[in-house]
């Protein structure tokens, strides 16, 4: 397994990870069973970089993992996150709280409902805006030294976000959505990081899993499925953002390789310090995504694939406006 070192003496994790949201929600039915079989055969391949998050249920994903982890926890650099507070009366209202007497009870229901005394990789989820960054870090500084947490880090952040945050306590890794058809870090943020000596962990790095080729149409959604409220999975963004795909499975094709090992391949491309967390509920889609690593790419190949995605390529916002208005703070 290739191994990438995250931030200038941080943790060292498999260049491909693996994103556990979609085993307990946001992506329709779920199998907890077999869940859990594709988390060990994730680490019998040598994956050994897991990310959650306390919203993720929210909370029955960390307690899924609870379950690995009391067999395996040797073998997992784990991540997961607070910050985005849900509505029980509403799903889909969400809040942010970064105040440090959250971000202290956050800590302690994760390491409770994940059966750990410590958290690899500590994430603030997104940006509160009411509350300087420098206090939530400050909050979270002081989990490292009691021991609680071992690296912080930072997802959805802005460049100057990131540059504020590192003058207080050492940031290890930025988690934010990076892909072919995701490509906003470009604009200034992966360039902080490498100003700061941040590592960059991209997350939804299939696009959702369109940029596999496997998604045809919106009825291939569950109807809880909260990609169905996307705008790029909608009327005729859906149908000119297919046409996209269309290309990588060609470019694919022709590389002798499946779509998802190609768009990983291209992501992995970008930079040393740049980690993969692509989802998968099942051991198959868990094979194929670890396929990308043998796949090399020349710069003809790269230059086609950027070819496809130039800009105002994409068609539709990753989020709906409400949610957008949560990234890059």
């Amino acid at each position: 397994m290739q191994k990438r070192t995250l931030g200038r003496d941080g943790p060292q994790v498999s260049a491909l990870g693996l994103g556990c949201m979609g085993m307990s929600a946001f992506y329709g039915p779920h199998d907890d069973a077999e869940s859990l079989a594709t988390l060990d055969a994730a680490l019998d391949l040598g994956v050994n970089f897991l990310d959650t998050a306390d919203m993720y249920g929210p909370h029955t994903n960390e307690q899924l993992l609870a379950k690995l982890l009391a067999r395996r926890r040797g073998e997992v650099v784990l991540a997961t996150k607070f910050g985005i507070v849900m509505d029980p009366a509403d799903p889909a209202k969400r809040g942010v709280n970064g105040r440090p007497e959250y971000v202290r009870a956050s800590c302690e229901g994760s390491l409770k409902r994940l059966g750990v005394d410590h958290i690899d990789l500590y994430y603030q989820h997104r940006i509160d805006p009411d509350v300087p960054i420098e206090e939530t870090v400050g909050a979270m500084a002081d989990l490292v030294k009691a021991g609680k947490v071992r690296w912080l880090g930072l997802s959805e952040a802005s460049a100057a976000t990131l540059r504020r945050a590192a003058a207080v306590h050492p940031i290890h890794a930025l988690q934010s959505e990076y892909s072919l058809w995701t490509r906003d870090p470009e604009d200034g943020v992966l360039a902080a990081c490498r100003e700061l000596g941040i590592g960059f962990v991209a997350y939804s790095p299939l696009g959702r899993g369109f940029l596999t080729g496997a998604i045809k149409s919106p009825d291939d959604f569950a109807a809880d499925d909260f990609r169905r409220g996307n705008p790029r999975f909608q009327g005729e963004n859906f149908q000119r953002n297919l046409q996209l795909v269309d290309k990588v499975r060609a470019l694919a094709a022709a590389k002798g390789c499946s779509p998802a090992q190609l768009a990983l391949a291209w992501l992995l491309a970008q930079g040393q310090d740049i980690v993969a967390i692509p989802g998968a509920r099942k051991q198959a889609n868990l094979r194929d995504n670890l396929g990308a690593l043998s796949i090399e790419l020349e710069a003809r190949d790269l230059t086609a694939l950027d070819s496809v995605f130039t800009s105002g390529q994409v068609s539709g916002q990753r989020y709906a406006a409400e949610v957008m208005e949560m990234v890059n703070r």
